[in-house]
């Protein structure tokens, strides 16, 4: 035909030209696909460290309860060593005497040994501990960086909806921090 012709766009081929022209709204959606992919991570991120926490705590628990049974079986030893201790004072012939006397000894030395397993469990324990708290604290900052990514995810559905160039603003910030908060997560600070 001839060049008279002329074309009358509609609203979407409108709007998809524009979007091809590269307007804020595609970059913005692109920050928003990659803001939730990065929200994602830190979730499960997040996850994965309350779950070593629980594990490590659990950990110490059951550390703890070892030393307990240690101390536990150290008293005992403890008594039976006063006992024989007792036994050997009230004993008038010499050879029972010294039978109790060896039992003294034999205690002395078992409690000794024993003590030395309840300190060592109660060690562990407190390692496990301080394991937990560890990974608790970078499960809150997991927590914090998801958190301020999904509100940098909600102000850009706002600056698309309203098309407005602050609130694009405060969404680059609010992902700022929490790719910061992220980043602290990551390297435990």
């Amino acid at each position: 035909m001839s060049g008279s012709e002329f074309h009358v766009h509609g609203a979407h081929e409108h709007e998809m030209e524009h979007v091809s022209q590269g307007s804020g709204s595609s970059s913005l959606a692109v920050a928003t696909a990659v803001l939730a992919t990065v929200g994602a991570v830190f979730s499960y991120m997040g996850g994965y460290t309350q779950a070593n926490a629980a594990l490590f705590k659990n950990d110490a628990a059951i550390k703890k309860t070892e030393a307990a049974n240690q101390w536990n079986f150290y008293q005992a030893k403890s008594s039976k060593q006063n006992m024989a201790e007792l036994s050997a004072e009230l004993m008038t012939q010499p050879d029972r005497k010294q039978k109790y006397l060896d039992s003294v000894e034999r205690y002395k030395s078992e409690k000794q040994e024993i003590k030395i397993k309840a300190e060592e469990f109660e060690k562990e324990s407190l390692a496990w501990d301080n394991r937990s708290e560890s990974q608790m604290h970078q499960h809150h900052r997991w927590a914090q960086a998801t958190t301020s990514i999904q509100v940098s995810i909600a102000l850009a559905a706002i600056a698309l909806l309203t098309r407005r160039r602050w609130m694009e603003f405060m969404m680059y910030g609010a992902a700022a921090i929490g790719l910061g908060l992220g980043a602290m997560a990551y390297l435990h600070v």
